[in-house]
């Protein structure tokens, strides 16, 4: 757990993959920013499929917003969301505060979250 906020765990990571030609996600991302000020702790990415092409290899996302939620290096989550500010307050929520939720079985997913990682530091 957070030592700052005990309801969310250390190193959680939510990541928005949209593109930069897509209204929805044009319209999305100042929710998505506004959310990250409920969540503090938490850190919040922006990545254009177009520009990190490779970081995204091999997988295509078709749908946007999709969004990548890890705790950890666990993947909880990964798919295309309704673009709506509380969808993405309630996912967050679901996904952190259960020390028991299933950790996504996805390699491709993984190995995703294992390059994010990498990136970053």
């Amino acid at each position: 757990m957070n030592p700052e906020n005990p309801t969310l765990p250390s190193a959680v990571l939510v990541v928005c993959l949209c593109a930069e030609w897509c209204g929805v996600c044009g319209d999305y991302r100042s929710r998505f920013l506004q959310v990250q000020s409920h969540f503090p702790q938490a850190r919040f990415l922006w990545i254009d499929v177009e520009d990190d092409a490779d970081l995204l290899h091999p997988l295509d996302v078709e749908d946007f917003p999709t969004l990548l939620l890890a705790v950890g290096d666990a993947p909880r989550f990964f798919g295309p969301v309704t673009p709506q500010l509380e969808t993405l307050e309630r996912l967050i929520r679901a996904q952190t505060q259960d020390a028991g939720a299933p950790v996504l079985a996805s390699r491709p997913v993984a190995d995703l979250l294992a390059r994010i990682r990498a990136k970053l530091n």
